[in-house]
C-alpha cells in the first residue's frame, strides 16, 4: 500500500493533463475572441458597403 501511495505522489501525468487543458482553453478563449472581433468590423465594413449602393 505505501508503495502504491508513494507512486501515485511522484505520478505527474495526471497533472501535465491538466496543464495541458488549460492552454488548450486559453487558446480557444482567444480565438473566439479574435474572430468575434473581426467579425464585428466585418460587419461594420459591409454595413457600410451595403448602404453605399443603391
Amino acid at each position: 500500500m505505501t508503495k502504491f501511495v508513494t507512486r501515485f505522489v511522484k505520478d505527474e501525468s495526471g497533472a501535465t493533463a491538466i496543464e495541458y487543458g488549460l492552454i488548450v482553453a486559453l487558446i480557444a478563449v482567444v480565438i473566439i475572441s479574435a474572430v468575434s472581433a473581426i467579425g464585428t468590423k466585418l460587419n461594420a465594413s459591409f454595413s457600410t458597403l451595403q448602404s453605399k449602393l443603391p
